[in-house]
């Protein structure tokens, strides 16, 4: 008589784990809380409508095979986009300024040091090309140069930093011309903040109040020492904070400004820049230059 088999084929059937349903071609079940997905028409979701993300990733036309190119083409369309967000910032501050609501003027200006974070931190990936990297697509820039940047212009003009001249390369695109017409003849973020200062009963020259706002600012002793008495009274003072602010700010564009020498002559040393700008030599003359003067020289006093 045969000898039963080892495996009992009816209790095998019984104990068997049951088929996978994904593995039998079922549906796998939607996880709680996912996302509806039947949410946006047939061309567009409700994100793209909003963010314009497809505006935004096609906006890359690179002119040389190099795939470095692309690299510094997105890099230089996100430092634009930081220009933008910053001058949104330093305008809604001077308007705070204007109506004398430090809260708001504070919370603006705080806010931009992270967003000038995080406008320097996009030199990371230009900041350790050698020069035969930016050789290989630097002739797609052809006369292009970032001093030719009208929202930055907008940044310094914010600053303080004020020159007609500058407006030269704009003059065919009416939109930008206009702007940049409109924010030179506007007083700039540092005029606002010496007039709230002369309102609240700091000697503030007169000369210094009525300046032409289309004309570079010039530090000047009387502010130097209005400043030095701020910061010798109480440290706990609301101007005392909106002088740090400030100078958080100064201090990164200051970092801006040094990170972009670095950049640049690393990638290319002390040739001629491109738009027929000085190159390395123009950058270090702009990064000699404190933002908010008065500010830094005063603390000596103190």
């Amino acid at each position: 008589m045969s000898q039963p088999s080892p495996i009992d084929p009816v209790e095998s059937a019984s104990t068997a784990p049951a088929a996978s349903p994904v593995a039998a071609g079922a549906a796998e079940p939607d996880p709680p809380f996912a996302p509806d997905l039947s949410i946006g028409s047939s061309s567009t979701t409700p994100y793209e409508d909003y963010v314009q993300a497809g505006v935004l990733t096609h906006l890359q036309h690179p002119l040389s095979d190099d795939p470095g190119e692309m690299v510094f083409l997105v890099t230089t369309q996100v430092m634009e986009l930081w220009f933008t967000v910053i001058v949104h910032e330093w305008h809604t501050a001077a308007e705070a300024l204007r109506r004398d609501d430090l809260t708001v003027a504070l919370e603006a200006l705080r806010r931009s040091t992270y967003e000038l974070e995080a406008l320097n931190a996009a030199w990371k990936p230009l900041a350790r090309l050698t020069p035969a990297q930016f050789n290989a697509y630097r002739s797609a820039l052809g006369e292009g140069s970032g001093f030719q940047s009208a929202m930055y212009r907008r940044m310094e003009f914010l600053l303080g930093e004020k020159s007609a001249s500058m407006l030269v390369p704009h003059r065919g695109a009416s939109r930008e011309h206009a702007e940049l017409e409109k924010a030179l003849q506007e007083p700039s973020l540092w005029d606002e903040v010496l007039r709230l200062l002369a309102r609240r009963g700091h000697a503030v020259p007169e000369a210094v109040l009525q300046r032409d706002p289309a004309l570079r600012y010039e530090a000047d002793p009387a502010v130097e020492a209005v400043w030095a008495g701020i910061y010798a009274g109480s440290q706990e003072g609301e101007l005392v904070r909106l002088g740090e602010a400030l100078t958080d700010v100064a201090e990164l564009v200051w970092r801006w400004r040094n990170d972009h020498l670095v950049a640049t002559r690393r990638a290319m040393g002390a040739k001629m820049g491109t738009g027929g700008s000085a190159g390395v030599a123009w950058l270090e003359k702009r990064a000699r230059k404190n933002v908010f003067p008065e500010l830094w020289t005063a603390r000596s006093h103190v």
